[in-house]
């Protein structure tokens, strides 16, 4: 039996309440460059986080229903190079090393992939490579250390086909390098954040550009002024 690592999620009824959040705030859905705020309890706990979108910026989770979205903006999809705005939990973590965070975590390797093949069963799955190999996919366990440590956000959790997959929270290739579709910071900042977050506290991740930060703080009571 193929072991699949908490990519899919259920959606709990809490959805809209979250003891920890994390903020992303860029300028604009073309932008490739935003900041991230760590808030917990109506406050932020870190400094502001410098951190990388998709090289062709932001574009809508399709299925979400928080926020007004207008036209032209963009809703993802599969290989187009932006990272998803919206709110979707964070649910799990991996990495090169063994740690010990709350969110549970995978020491990835040499067989653990994530599968970006839309035609297969496992699509936006972490599994161990299977006896019929996806067209597509990702290893999890890199030649670089763009995967040394990364969260999994509950991005498309029905798996829906050119939705878009396999969206982490990453080490940056290098300073001020967009990604393909994630949201990528420094390892010691990554670190850090794994080091705070509570599964138990259910935390959310929320990616939106600046004009929407009033609606966010409307739903989202936790969230304070931040400009």
């Amino acid at each position: 039996m193929i072991k699949v690592f908490l990519i899919l999620f259920a959606f709990a009824e809490g959805f809209l309440y979250a003891n920890q959040i994390v903020l992303v705030l860029s300028d604009d859905f073309n932008t490739t460059k935003a900041k991230m705020f760590c808030l917990e309890d109506g406050r932020a706990v870190f400094s502001n986080i410098d951190v990388n979108l998709g090289r062709n910026g932001l574009a809508w989770d399709g299925e979400d229903n928080i926020f007004l979205h207008v036209t032209p903006q963009p809703i993802k999809k599969e290989g187009d190079g932006k990272s998803p705005a919206g709110v979707f939990p964070l649910i799990s973590s991996f990495g090169y090393e063994d740690h010990q965070f709350s969110l549970p975590y995978l020491k990835s390797s040499l067989e653990d992939i994530c599968v970006d093949d839309i035609n297969s069963s496992l699509y936006n799955n972490i599994v161990k490579i299977p006896q019929i190999i996806p067209k597509s996919f990702e290893y999890m366990h890199r030649d670089d250390s763009q995967y040394r440590l990364g969260i999994v956000i509950a991005y498309n959790p029905s798996k829906i086909k050119q939705r878009g997959s396999c969206i982490f929270l990453h080490v940056q290739k290098e300073l001020n390098h967009p990604t393909a579709g994630c949201t990528s910071m420094a390892y010691e900042d990554l670190n850090k954040i794994l080091n705070w977050l509570d599964a138990d506290k259910k935390p959310l991740f929320i990616q939106i550009t600046k004009e929407y930060l009033q609606e966010a703080k409307k739903r989202y009571k936790d969230i304070p002024t931040l400009y």
